[in-house]
C-alpha cells in the first residue's frame, strides 16, 4: 500500500502495487518517482531511469502547451495530464494561470464541448444522469468512485454561451468549474464531482450526428425535468450531507433560477448566471470608489442588454445598495435602469404587459421617447454604464463616441464596462480616448491587457469574471459547513474582493486585484463568507476557528507531489 509521510494527505483507498501507481492519476508522479520508491513499489525497469523533479516536469509541461498554436490543443494536452498526473496539472495550472485561464474556460472549454462526441474518451470525468435513470438515481451516485464529496458541478447544456444547447456534450462545462474550483479555491479534486443531465437536446445537428453520445430525443422540460433534479439533489443530501456545494453552470435562466429558489434553503447553491457575474461586477464598482469618491449608492446604474444577466446584475446592486444604506430592495432599485433593444425600459414606453418578468422590477417611470443608448445616456446622467448583451448575438447597443463622450460629462471618472461576450459593445483604447483617459474600463476580455498610454503611463482595465468569485464561496463553504449561501454573503464577498485592489492598481487602470493573485483573493473571499455563516448561524462546522483566514489557507489543496514509503 502506498503511504504518505505528511499527516496532512490522505492515504490511498485501495492497494496500489506494481505499474498501478503509475496508472493512477491521484498517486502518479511520472518520472519523479525516487530511486527508493521505483524499488518499493515495484517500479524498477518501468520506467526510464532517469529521476526528473516536479519543477523539470512543470518546465516541461509548459513548453509542451506553447508549442501548440490551436488553443484547442492546448485545452487537449491539459485535459490528457489532468486524466494522467493530477498533481502535476494543477501545479501547471496555478503556475500559469493567467496564461492558461482562457483554455482550461471559456472561451476554449465551449468550443471543446462542442467537438466532445468526435473527442470522446473511454474514460470521461464525470457523472451522466438521464430520465431512465429516475428512481435508481442514489444508486447511481454510488458509483462514483469517491465518498467524501463536497462540490457539485450541475449542467443540464442547455445554454452553453453562444453555442446554445449541446446536450451531454456539455460535461466540459462542470469538469472547467471544478478545475477551477481547485487551481484558484484549492479544494481538494477527489472531493470534487462534475454532473450532466441529458434529458435531451433541442440542437438538430447533434441529433442527426452518428457520433453523438448522448439521448437522441427532443430536450424534456417541465415536471419530468424537475423530478429528476429533485431526485438527485435528494440523493446528493442522503449520501454527502446538505453542507455539499452546489453550484449551476450554464443552464437557461428560468431553470436555473427555479432551482435557486426551489433549494436554497437545502443546500449552499451557487449560479454563475444568476449570482457570479453580478458579484463581480458589484466588487469592480466598489474597488473603483477610492477613484471615483462616493458611495455604491450615490452611482446611478445603466444596464444595456437583452438577456436576463442584466436583470442579475441589477438585483444584486440593488440588494448591495440595500444592505449599505439600510433602505429597501424596493428603493434601492430606483436608481438602477434597464436599455433593450427598443430603448429605455420604462411603463410609460407601454409594453410593461409584454415584459419578460426579470425586467419589471426595473421598469421604472420615466420618459417614453428613450428609444435608444444614448437618449437614456442624456436622459439619465448615469455614472456606471454596463453593457451584457444577450448570448445569441451582438447587443442592442454599442457604446460610441457620443455614448462614452456623454458619460465623461456625466461623471469625473464614468465606470463604463462592456461586459458582452460575443461582440463587445466597445474597446477599452476607444473609451479611453474618447474619455480622455478619465473613463474607469473593465471588460470580459482575455489575454494581454495592456491597451492604451495615456499621459505616458500605461492602463491595464480589469476582466471582470466570476473566477473571482465562485472558488472563493466554495471555500468558505467548506470551511464553515455552511448550510446555504445568501445574498449578503456574495456582497461580502464582493466588499473583501474591492480591499485588495491596491491604489497602484487603479492608478493602471484596474477595478480588481491582478489574477496572479487569486488563491489570495479566494481565501479573503472564503474568510468573508464563512463569517457572514457564523454570523447568521448556519454554519455548522464549531467552534468557529479563532482566525478564519488562516483556516482557509491550511484547508487549500497543495499539488506538490507526496513521498510515499
Amino acid at each position: 500500500m502506498l503511504l504518505c509521510k505528511s499527516k496532512a494527505d490522505r492515504r490511498p483507498p485501495t492497494a496500489l502495487c506494481h505499474s498501478s501507481c503509475c496508472r493512477h492519476p491521484k498517486y502518479n508522479k511520472g518520472l519523479a518517482f525516487s530511486d527508493s520508491e521505483r524499488d518499493r513499489l515495484y517500479l524498477r525497469g518501468l520506467l526510464p531511469p532517469a529521476v526528473l523533479s516536479q519543477e523539470v516536469q512543470l518546465e516541461r509541461a509548459i513548453l509542451n502547451i506553447r508549442s501548440k498554436a490551436d488553443p484547442l490543443d492546448k485545452y487537449n494536452y491539459l485535459s490528457s495530464l489532468q486524466g494522467r498526473n493530477e498533481r502535476l496539472f494543477y501545479r501547471v495550472l496555478m503556475q500559469h494561470f493567467e496564461e492558461l485561464m482562457p483554455i482550461v474556460s471559456v472561451p476554449t472549454v465551449r468550443e471543446a464541448c462542442s467537438k466532445y462526441g468526435l473527442m470522446f474518451k473511454s474514460l470521461p470525468r464525470g457523472l451522466f444522469i438521464t430520465l431512465e435513470d429516475r428512481g435508481r438515481v442514489f444508486r447511481i451516485l454510488k458509483n462514483w468512485p469517491e465518498r467524501n464529496v463536497r462540490v457539485v458541478s450541475v449542467t443540464d447544456g442547455e445554454r452553453v454561451g453562444p453555442l446554445g444547447d449541446l446536450g451531454v456534450q456539455a460535461i466540459g462545462v462542470p469538469i472547467s468549474k471544478l478545475a477551477m474550483h481547485t487551481a484558484c479555491g484549492g479544494v481538494e479534486p477527489a472531493t470534487t464531482m462534475p454532473v450532466v443531465f441529458d434529458v435531451g437536446t433541442d440542437n438538430e445537428e447533434l441529433l442527426r450526428s452518428p457520433l453523438y453520445v448522448g439521448v437522441r430525443h427532443r430536450r424534456v422540460r417541465g415536471d419530468a425535468y424537475y423530478q429528476l433534479l429533485d431526485e438527485f439533489l435528494t440523493a446528493v443530501r442522503r449520501r454527502y450531507g446538505n453542507t455539499t456545494l452546489i453550484h449551476f453552470s450554464d443552464m437557461a435562466h428560468d431553470n436555473a433560477a427555479k432551482l435557486l429558489n426551489m433549494y436554497r434553503t437545502d443546500f449552499p447553491c451557487f449560479s454563475d448566471e444568476l449570482q457570479g457575474l453580478g458579484t463581480a461586477v458589484l466588487a469592480a464598482i466598489l474597488g473603483s470608489l477610492p477613484k471615483t469618491g462616493g458611495s455604491l449608492a450615490d452611482h446611478t446604474v445603466l444596464l444595456s442588454g437583452e438577456g436576463a444577466a442584466t436583470a442579475c446584475i441589477a438585483e444584486l446592486l440593488a440588494a448591495a445598495v440595500a444592505n449599505q444604506t439600510g433602505t429597501t430592495v424596493l428603493e434601492a432599485r430606483q436608481n438602477i435602469w434597464l436599455v433593450d433593444s427598443k430603448g429605455l425600459v420604462t411603463r410609460s414606453r407601454g409594453d410593461s404587459s409584454t415584459l419578460e418578468d426579470f425586467k419589471l422590477p426595473y421598469c421604472h417611470s420615466g420618459p417614453s421617447d428613450c428609444t435608444d443608448l444614448l437618449s437614456a445616456v442624456q436622459t439619465l446622467r448615469p455614472t456606471v454604464l454596463i453593457g451584457c448583451g444577450h448570448t445569441d448575438g451582438p447587443p442592442p447597443f454599442a457604446f460610441d463616441q457620443h455614448v462614452v463622450g456623454t458619460m465623461a460629462d456625466n461623471a469625473h471618472h464614468p465606470l463604463v464596462f462592456p461586459l458582452s461576450h460575443q461582440q463587445p459593445e466597445c474597446t477599452p483604447q476607444d473609451v479611453y480616448a474618447w474619455s480622455g483617459g478619465r473613463a474607469v474600463v473593465a471588460t470580459c476580455a482575455q489575454g494581454d491587457r495592456t491597451v492604451a498610454e495615456v499621459d505616458g503611463r500605461e492602463l491595464h482595465p480589469s476582466q471582470i469574471t466570476s473566477t473571482y468569485i465562485f472558488p472563493g464561496v466554495a471555500l468558505g463553504t467548506l470551511i464553515s459547513r455552511c448550510t446555504k449561501l445568501r445574498d449578503e454573503q456574495f456582497i461580502a464577498a464582493a466588499e473583501s474582493v474591492a480591499r485588495m485592489v491596491t491604489d497602484e492598481d487603479r492608478a493602471a487602470g484596474a477595478v480588481l486585484p491582478p489574477l496572479h493573485k487569486i488563491r489570495d483573493v479566494s481565501a479573503s473571499v472564503a474568510r468573508a463568507v464563512a463569517q457572514k455563516a457564523y454570523e447568521g448561524g448556519f454554519a455548522t462546522d464549531l467552534p468557529k476557528p479563532h482566525s478564519l483566514l488562516d483556516r482557509a489557507r491550511a484547508y487549500m489543496y497543495n499539488p506538490q507531489y507526496r513521498r510515499y514509503r
